[in-house]
């Protein structure tokens, strides 16, 4: 066998093993895509079920009615009520994040002032205490204010989070101080180069942070428990608990519920799913 035809049965084998790797990559995600799906399909279909149906396992009713949606939809005041409160907080809290968080950014990044680089510290350092910690502490300091049970409570702790802070930091350093010091000779103030420059050349990253934020706000679900205590203040991942038990004998209409509170965020994943995606990857940097 001369040196050429070994060589060629070598390039042969490897791309039948890069073959064989990608087929098993594809296999896993599909696998593990398909085991995501079928909760949710589970779900859909039993929200659409007929009670008579109810007995017996089948994956798609032989029957469709669209019964406990209409009947969630027209009835269920509660329901509403949790939407509205989900989207208030979720809504603030990520209008508050980008706008403290960009202006802590730019203050570590653009301003000179002393103490600014122990401050940036104590902000990555504060990624390795547990949120679980603070618990107990903060809910001490949101009852002697009177803000349990209120909106306040779900917002303003976490206006400054160290996540939003460090990834517009690692932003902001990029972009280039001549732009700054153009705007300075052409009398810009500190506030206008924030405001005109700074924010619209990040306009990707704060994106990204905000669906981020915004999705992260909305499935909140342990400090809500804990400083929610009227039925109608609860956001939908608290009150969704709460259906269970009114619910327990009838899984088509708890479905019917729990199937459209999950509707805002498939929505919201539907139309912005590229930023999400992009949200995802610079938080897994930094990691």
């Amino acid at each position: 066998m001369s040196f050429a035809d070994t060589a060629k049965d070598l390039i042969d084998v490897r791309v039948d093993v890069q073959t064989l790797y990608e087929v098993g990559v594809y296999v896993v995600l599909y696998g593990l895509a398909l085991l995501w799906f079928i909760p949710l399909l589970r779900m859909f279909a039993l929200s659409v079920t007929p009670s008579t149906q109810l007995f017996g396992f089948q994956w798609v009713p032989t029957r469709v009615t669209l019964a406990f949606w209409i009947e969630t939809i027209t009835t269920s005041d509660l329901l509403g009520r949790w939407i509205l409160n989900t989207f208030i907080i979720a809504s603030t809290t990520t209008a508050l994040i980008v706008v403290v968080d960009s202006m802590v950014a730019f203050s570590l990044t653009r301003l000179e002032w002393p103490g600014r680089k122990a401050i940036l510290g104590i902000i990555i350092a504060s990624f390795m205490v547990p949120p679980q910690i603070n618990v107990i502490p903060l809910f001490t300091l949101i009852n002697r204010l009177g803000w349990v049970n209120s909106y306040q409570a779900l917002v303003f702790p976490f206006v400054a989070g160290p996540l939003g802070v460090f990834l517009l930091v690692q932003f902001f350093r990029d972009i280039p101080e001549d732009l700054e010091e153009s705007a300075r000779l052409d009398g810009f103030s500190t506030f206008r180069i924030y405001a005109q420059i700074i924010l619209p050349l990040s306009l990707p990253v704060i994106t990204a942070l905000a669906l981020f934020v915004f999705v992260w706000s909305w499935n909140q679900y342990l400090w809500p428990l804990i400083v929610l205590q009227n039925e109608a203040a609860y956001t939908l991942p608290v009150g969704a608990t709460t259906l269970q038990s009114v619910y327990a004998q009838e899984s088509n209409r708890l479905m019917a519920n729990l199937a459209l509170i999950s509707l805002p965020l498939f929505i919201v994943f539907l139309l912005f799913q590229d930023k999400l995606i992009s949200s995802v990857q610079m938080q897994a940097g930094t990691g």
